[in-house]
């Protein structure tokens, strides 16, 4: 780690503001100041927000909970400039990011970040010079580090952060489920920032809340190794045992995720080798269940007469089936389904089994997922 970040002795356990508890569509600011209570009680200091989470609201969310209720010096916030978007232009940036320091009330950012690149959000932060913009916020004493959160392939990052050692830390998804992930590469990119000697903030380790049920082999697995520990830490201390890792960010949603997440975080212990041999385990089941082998390659949605997006929903299923996760899973189908036909509205026509190159029942699919989000 550079040993002006390492200085800083920020406990494992970071405070995401993206995902707070709500009341009737707005956020609970009383409940989240008696998380923020327990979190500094215990030592913890790290807030992450972004100028487009709740549309503003996360940021604001942090000058009521955290900056109008604590000296500046007991914490770290963390902020985040999206590229894409309205931003497109020096102007742009520069008004988001006092746009940001207003909503949150603060002077200055511990932590700035280029939010979310890929493949096109990098070219754009090239094309706008985003980066010697940060670098220009770092010089007038706004921001202190600056680095960006990622969500693309190894060769991508280790490009970025050849071309930009002024980069002094990333943000990487990181968890068990996803280590080995084609996509997401959570371990070819945690190699890579190593490689480049960067402290690694950590996201989704509990992976948007999928991990922190999971089936009831699973659960059994893990309760056989440690009955009293919440399957949610299991993915927590995973992300947090890494070397190199900063912090690992934890989007609470009420007090009782926030106690459970400090009780085990607050003087953190990292796996030994037999929960390792766990998790793999663990993995190996998630592997082996039998999901619907959809590619996502869309040829069954052009010829559906009522606009279903089969494959959309069959992703939900399929996240149904290896976590376990019935509140999520639901929330995700109705996302789904919000301006598209439902599994329900199927009328047997086969005209995307005639399309499917994996050869899906995907009539009988639908049939099956209908009852499962009747």
């Amino acid at each position: 780690m550079s040993e002006a970040i390492e200085n800083l002795n920020i406990k494992k356990l970071g405070f995401g503001l993206m995902r707070p508890p709500m009341i009737e569509g707005e956020v609970d600011v009383e409940q989240v100041k008696k998380m923020v209570d327990t979190y500094m009680s215990k030592g913890f200091s790290y807030f992450d927000t972004a100028y487009v989470y709740l549309g503003g609201k996360s940021e604001e969310l942090l000058k009521e909970a955290v900056v109008k209720r604590y000296p500046r010096e007991s914490f770290q916030t963390a902020d985040k400039l999206p590229i894409w978007g309205e931003c497109n232009s020096y102007e742009d940036m520069e008004r988001i990011f006092h746009e940001s320091l207003q909503r949150t009330g603060l002077s200055f950012f511990d932590f700035y970040l280029l939010h979310s690149l890929d493949q096109e959000n990098y070219r754009k932060t090239e094309k706008l010079k985003a980066w010697d913009f940060v670098a220009d916020l770092k010089k007038q004493g706004k921001v202190s580090h600056m680095g960006f959160s990622f969500h693309d392939n190894a060769e991508l990052l280790d490009e970025i952060l050849t071309a930009h050692p002024e980069a002094e830390f990333v943000q990487l998804q990181i968890n068990y489920v996803d280590w080995e992930n084609d996509v997401v590469q959570s371990r070819k990119c945690y190699e890579v920032a190593r490689k480049h000697n960067k402290p690694i903030i950590i996201m989704e380790p509990i992976r948007g809340g999928a991990l922190a049920e999971m089936t009831p082999d699973i659960q059994t697995l893990f309760k056989e190794v440690n009955p009293d520990a919440s399957i949610a830490s299991w993915a927590m201390r995973y992300a947090a045992s890494l070397e190199g890792v900063l912090t690992v960010l934890s989007g609470m949603s009420d007090r009782e995720q926030m106690e459970d997440n400090c009780s085990y975080l607050e003087n953190f212990e990292p796996l030994s080798e037999r929960e390792y041999q766990t998790i793999g385990k663990a993995v190996d089941i998630l592997n082996s269940l039998p999901t619907i082998p959809c590619t996502a390659c869309q040829y069954c949605v052009d010829g559906c007469p009522m606009n279903i997006n089969i494959p959309g929903i069959f992703d939900v299923a399929n996240f149904r089936t290896r976590y376990n996760n019935l509140a999520i899973s639901q929330k995700r189908y109705t996302g789904v389904i919000a301006e598209r036909g439902a599994a329900a509205d199927c009328i047997a026509c086969g005209a995307c089994e005639s399309h499917c190159p994996q050869h899906i029942a995907i009539i009988d699919e639908l049939s099956e997922i209908t009852k499962l989000f009747a």
